[in-house]
């Protein structure tokens, strides 16, 4: 749902109804980053966007449900309660400055490497090396169990499959090395999916559904983009992207920096590539689409041209994209540095970021499109 209402915040008039539009919120996969997706989605509801498909990958995958699992009205609560939770046993606080906080990051990642992070994942006694080959905990340093019970505790999963909000949570089958997307148009979700979603190896251990094995889908692609942009053909879609990897950076000048820089490159997904692809595609599909009404009737009902004239598509495409922006202190543990006063900051930069875009004079303002996309990134 996209339209704006009255007296919040923004100076949009959506041009199209509900029914004509889908809203989108795409959550890409982050660790403990994945606080800014919390509060970038609170001030979305503020300012009068609420999605009606939410699709997510690994932590992204994890809010996605929490979101699609509740109702509007509840859905804050049960983000904030999530967040709290995982967060509960480093609730320190932080000192100031670069260094000194620097050094508190890096003894609460220390942290929660050993002790694991409290209702979400803990470490395995033994260690998966001193397991036998085979055994159920040898293939993963902790156990997503607790995970499972949260899940089980702040999402109503019979909402979800009831399908008033889409759900589509991204997974890699281990076997055949596959992209999945488990869907509740397609699938009746539960807490496997979800965690299969978020199953990065060696950390936390791959998910078994139907007798086959997930692991985390950021291992293909961090982002649910391209899913989203292919699976709504048949209608406008405004895609709120929230992205926890920047794509562009500085050149490290250390080894801790060049693992940082390496994750930000890796898990980015290469956003802005599927977007100009789609770009292009979505240009082709207009151009066939066009020909297509030039066309007399008879060509048009031809067998052979049939199939490829239905290419056609003519469909306005908006996708707002913002990205979390590592501060200096952080360091290439910060997608797993799991402390309280972290997951504060992070939900609040995520929160302003969101409130600034929409402030913007012309935010997203309606003109004559005839199927086309427009990219609003303010990076």
């Amino acid at each position: 749902m996209a339209r704006k209402e009255e007296g919040l915040k923004g100076n949009t008039e959506q041009k199209r109804t509900d029914e004509e539009r889908h809203t989108a919120l795409v959550l890409q996969g982050g660790g403990a980053l994945g606080a800014y997706q919390a509060g970038a989605y609170e001030a979305l509801i503020e300012n009068g966007y609420t999605p009606n498909w939410v699709a997510g990958i690994s932590i992204g995958s994890i809010n996605a449900a929490i979101i699609a699992g509740n109702p509007p009205s509840e859905r804050i609560e049960k983000l904030r309660t999530f967040w709290e939770k995982i967060t509960a046993t480093l609730n320190l606080s932080a000192p100031s400055g670069d260094f000194p906080r620097g050094l508190f990051n890096a003894y609460n990642a220390w942290a929660v490497m050993v002790l694991g992070a409290s209702s979400f994942f803990k470490p395995r006694f033994p260690q998966p090396l001193l397991q036998f080959s085979g055994a159920q905990g040898a293939t993963s340093f902790y156990d997503t169990s607790p995970l499972r019970d949260t899940l089980e505790a702040l999402v109503d999963f019979d909402r979800i499959q009831a399908g008033e909000t889409r759900l589509s949570l991204g997974a890699v089958n281990i076997e055949t090395g596959n992209f999945v997307y488990f869907d509740n148009t397609r699938h009746r979700i539960g807490p496997e999916h979800v965690m299969a979603s978020g199953a990065l190896p060696p950390a936390l251990p791959p998910v078994e559904i139907d007798g086959e094995f997930y692991w985390d889908g950021g291992l293909v692609s961090n982002t649910p983009l391209s899913h989203v942009l292919h699976q709504s053909r048949d209608r406008d879609i405004l895609i709120f992207q929230i992205d926890l990897w920047n794509a562009r950076g500085s050149v490290p000048r250390n080894l801790l920096e060049v693992q940082d820089r390496q994750k930000e490159i890796i898990y980015s997904s290469r956003t802005r590539t599927v977007t100009d692809v789609y770009r292009r595609e979505l240009e082709l599909r207009r151009a066939i689409a066009t020909i297509s009404e030039h066309l007399p009737e008879g060509v048009r009902r031809d067998p052979a041209l049939r199939d490829y004239l239905a290419l056609g598509e003519r469909r306005d495409v908006d996708i707002v994209h913002l990205v979390y922006k590592r501060k200096r202190y952080e360091s290439q543990a910060k997608d797993f540095q799991f402390s309280r006063v972290s997951m504060e900051e992070h939900w609040q930069d995520g929160y302003q970021d969101v409130t600034r875009e929409m402030s913007m004079p012309g935010w997203l303002e309606p003109n004559e499109r005839d199927g086309k996309i427009r990219v609003f990134d303010p990076y």
